[in-house]
């Protein structure tokens, strides 16, 4: 990172671009641009989810990732630079087999609910699942990594695992749909 602001308020933005941190300017409404900001959401509403009570573990592993996305937030803002890492690919399918060792198998769908933090993993995996649809098309027009694609299915797949040990954490479970009802 060359260099970082000392101010926040640059007026540089008026014109409609923002600026990559490889110095280069794009328009605001660049697919770059909205895969950033649909990653920089998922931050922010994992920010949300760990204002609650949470097992220790589960607050690690949501403080970790949330590293994670800023490297991933980094590698998208800079073209053809690399920041997500095997490692933490690996630490993601690591905590998705922990979590899921100790979860009863569905046979059902789930709705998202139960309690408040398992419905905030959920809000976080549909986020996560936007900002996975924006890196893919932004892929499909510029050159790009693919470990930032890979992180975000992963991802996902893991908040809905972790809303699912939170239900139980709580003392509830999943919230099942009535296909029947």
């Amino acid at each position: 990172m060359g260099h970082r602001l000392s101010k926040i308020v640059t007026r540089t933005g008026d014109d409609g671009t923002t600026g990559l941190g490889d110095g280069s300017r794009v328009r605001k409404d660049d697919v770059r641009i909205a895969a950033i900001g649909d990653v920089d959401e998922l931050n922010s509403q994992i920010g949300v989810l760990l204002c609650e009570s949470l097992p220790d573990d589960v607050r690690g592993m949501l403080t970790a990732i949330q590293h994670d996305l800023f490297d991933l937030g980094g590698e998208l803002c800079i073209p053809g630079h690399t920041m997500i890492t095997e490692a933490q690919l690996a630490q993601l399918d690591g905590w998705l087999a922990q979590c899921n060792a100790d979860l009863p198998p569905l046979k059902e769908f789930i709705l998202p609910g139960g309690s408040r933090a398992a419905a905030l993993a959920h809000v976080c995996r549909t986020v996560c699942r936007r900002a996975e649809r924006s890196i893919v098309a932004l892929g499909e027009t510029q050159a790009l990594n693919a470990a930032p694609r890979r992180y975000v299915n992963r991802l996902s797949d893991l908040l809905f695992v972790l809303a699912r040990v939170l239900n139980r954490a709580d003392g509830g479970s999943d919230v099942l749909w009535k296909h029947d009802r």
